[in-house]
């Protein structure tokens, strides 16, 4: 049963995880966190000093085309966003540019999306030679497995400024997140939820629900797992 609400979840949830991936992304770039303290600050803020940059246009870079990077690339591009890939094998049905490698594909955008399955082989796949590669004015975003990023690379590189930004909904020993992060202006941080909306979380107990009646009706499964 665990897998079976496993399987569905993951036919469900790759729209809501792309809403975590605009948040992180959005936030990320325009700086909010910075925008809401001067709205704190009050009218002694200078706030006409403070200048943020257009996430349109920005070239978007996905680590896995699959489910839930496709829905990525489908919002990006909305905002007129080049979109590039990098995955196991080029995609002969995607119009997206292909790259051979993370870090061909790092030092090609300005934002880059960590969205593949957590393997043995992908593990720490985002490394400091990515990281510099994606540079001081870019943006990493996670919003698949905490572990695809070197975790303290990461740090490092953001006190030193050699990555310009973070967004981040998962981190490589949940829950634990590294401290260093909190006083940090350029980074945002969300504790993995990224499918956890009312209506996610209710698609994915009624598509359970149905998978399980029609497996004990001798009815063909809802979401058959082969």
């Amino acid at each position: 049963m665990a897998f079976l609400f496993w399987h569905s979840k993951c036919l469900l949830d790759a729209w809501d995880i792309a809403k975590s991936y605009q948040f992180n992304q959005i936030t990320s770039y325009v700086a909010l966190q910075e925008t809401w303290e001067l709205v704190r600050l009050g009218p002694s803020a200078a706030l006409n000093d403070h200048l943020d940059c257009n996430f349109t246009g920005k070239s978007v870079g996905i680590i896995g085309l699959g489910r839930i990077g496709m829905a990525i690339a489908t919002r990006a591009e909305a905002f007129s966003c080049p979109i590039s890939y990098t995955d196991i094998a080029e995609k002969p049905d995607v119009k997206y540019k292909f790259y051979p490698s993370v870090v061909e594909l790092a030092a090609n955008c300005h934002i880059l999306v960590v969205a593949c399955a957590l393997t043995e082989e992908t593990r720490h796949i985002v490394n400091r030679e990515v990281i510099n590669a994606l540079g001081p004015k870019g943006i990493l975003i996670n919003i698949a497995r905490g572990p695809l990023v070197d975790e303290p690379e990461l740090v490092s590189a953001l006190l030193e400024g050699r990555l310009g930004g973070a967004g981040l909904d998962v981190f490589e020993d949940e829950p634990n997140v590294p401290e260093q992060l909190f006083g940090l202006e350029n980074v945002v941080l969300l504790p993995h939820v990224g499918s956890g909306t009312v209506e996610t979380r209710q698609a994915m107990a009624d598509l359970v629900v149905g998978n399980l009646e029609a497996h004990f009706l001798n009815k063909p499964l809802l979401t058959p797992v082969v």
